[in-house]
């Protein structure tokens, strides 16, 4: 399994990210769960790869998709967070993951994805990154209704999170302004290839039931398309 399936495309000052574009499992991992848990947010980004995909077409731009379930490992967590190799995940146990050698996992697949994203973006520079990701209206467990429908993402570089927001507010939507989780305490892609290398990012967290259909993957990527185009005219 390669570290990431990669986009080509013409347009060089955007970059787009989706760390959680996958549910795969290689064959010689076993979980110990319910396959059917697969297709559950607890295992990827419900719609964030479409958008991905989509909004790269439109762009023309290169896009950098993982290919490993974040239930193998979540690539968008640094190596010593506690969540990386998740146990647990909004209630549902993993127990193949109890006993399992955290070096070797980490040298499979989170160190070659992140050195991946290192060399693809010292090489391009792009004048902007986005980061797509999606989230569910509701946790499983202990989770209360999410009203956004969108979230926007970021930790101390607001150049492109800023106008992000106004963005989508001055449209309609019911925008997160680090909601619906802060990215100053979990943005560990961004904080490294972005915020690390002095370019603007911004992570963006669409709600995942308004992406479900390729009706709501062709808005949202359309809408995307229009935000990246703004945050890297010279407008802002």
């Amino acid at each position: 399994m390669s570290a990431a399936e990669i986009l080509e495309g013409s347009a060089q000052n955007v970059l787009l990210l989706c760390d959680h574009a996958s549910n795969a499992v290689p064959a010689d991992i076993d979980l110990g769960i319910d396959p059917a848990l697969l297709d559950l947010h607890i295992a990827i980004d419900i719609g964030a790869a479409a958008v991905t995909r989509a909004l790269a077409q439109k762009l023309d731009a290169p896009a950098i998709l993982a290919t490993v379930s974040r239930l193998v490992i979540d690539l968008h967590r640094e190596p010593d967070h506690i969540g990386l190799i998740p146990h647990r995940s909004d209630g549902h146990l993993i127990p193949g993951n109890e006993s399992v050698d955290k070096p070797a996992r980490i040298a499979r697949f989170h160190a070659p994805y992140h050195r991946l994203l290192r060399d693809r973006i010292r090489a391009q520079r792009p004048r902007l990154i986005l980061s797509i990701h999606s989230f569910t209206p509701c946790l499983e467990h202990g989770g209360t209704d999410r009203p956004w429908q969108v979230g926007v993402l970021y930790n101390r570089d607001t150049r492109a999170a800023h106008p992000t927001v106004q963005f989508f507010e001055s449209r309609g939507y019911v925008t997160g302004d680090n909601e619906p989780y802060s990215g100053r305490l979990l943005n560990a892609t961004l904080n490294r290839h972005a915020e690390g290398q002095g370019i603007p990012s911004v992570a963006i967290e669409i709600r995942n039931d308004l992406i479900r259909d390729a009706a709501g993957v062709e808005e949202w990527a359309g809408v995307l398309a229009e935000l990246a185009r703004h945050l890297t005219s010279d407008e802002v």
